[in-house]
């Protein structure tokens, strides 16, 4: 809809080579920081062009509401279907969170956040209605991303895509980051103390039905997906399923 495309900064980017680079270049700005903020790219030849071209857009901002880098969608049968803005000097997907400026005072004050993979996952949680969640823009989740996180609440479902690659990036995220759950931290008289117990920290992960993604199932039916998250499957006993599911 009108509103939630335009609270995210929805846009389109044309198909012309150049068509950025002429308008960035026609305000003064250097092409050598186009290139560094990956709004240019450039070929072994040293020319540049367009980084984007006939995709739709998706503006990533920082947790202060900065824009630091895009994602862009094919609108035909172009692969990669997305494409990510490459690190800079003020983006790495690794420890930002698409729409957690959105929705941050969400997350604190339900207490509870919800991550999903992709930008039409979130568009579509807030569009209706949820708006404490936030996608690892189609990443397993990375340690910094859930230390961001754990400043805002205490607990957390991770409700991605139901089919294998999205079990798969369930098992990653777990794996690679969430950890952090159970790391050691060291209290005020420098004695260790497990953070899980310090901090009451719970992790669930929501069980999608079949064929629908977070987009799908909350398009076609808000009160399931609310009913799935709430219901969230303890992390470690999807872990061990999975695992023996293997």
């Amino acid at each position: 809809d009108e509103k939630p495309a335009r609270a995210f900064g929805l846009g389109l980017c044309p198909r012309q080579r150049d068509g950025l680079k002429s308008y960035l270049l026609g305000l003064g700005l250097e092409e050598d920081v186009a290139v560094e903020a990956g709004l240019l790219y450039r070929d072994e030849g040293g020319g540049t062009r367009d980084f984007f071209r006939g995709r739709l857009m998706f503006p990533i901002h920082d947790a202060r509401g900065r824009v630091v880098g895009f994602g862009g969608r094919a609108l035909d049968e172009s692969n990669p279907k997305y494409l990510n803005t490459s690190r800079t000097p003020v983006f790495d997907k690794r420890g930002t969170l698409y729409a957690l400026h959105l929705a941050a005072d969400s997350i604190k004050e339900r207490g509870k956040g919800i991550v999903v993979e992709g930008y039409m996952d979130v568009i579509a949680a807030h569009q209706y209605g949820h708006t404490n969640v936030v996608a690892s823009m189609g990443t397993a989740l990375t340690e910094q991303q859930v230390s961001t996180l754990k400043r805002l609440g205490s607990n957390f479902v991770l409700a991605l895509d139901p089919d294998t690659a999205g079990q798969e990036a369930t098992l990653r995220s777990l794996e690679s980051s969430w950890r952090l759950f159970e790391d050691q931290a060291v209290d005020g008289r420098r004695r260790a103390v497990p953070v899980y117990r310090r901090e009451s920290l719970t992790l669930g992960i929501a069980a999608l039905p079949a064929g629908a993604d977070p987009d799908k199932l909350i398009r076609q039916d808000a009160g399931e997906w609310e009913r799935r998250t709430d219901e969230a499957v303890p992390f470690m006993e999807f872990y061990v399923s999975a695992i023996a599911s293997r």
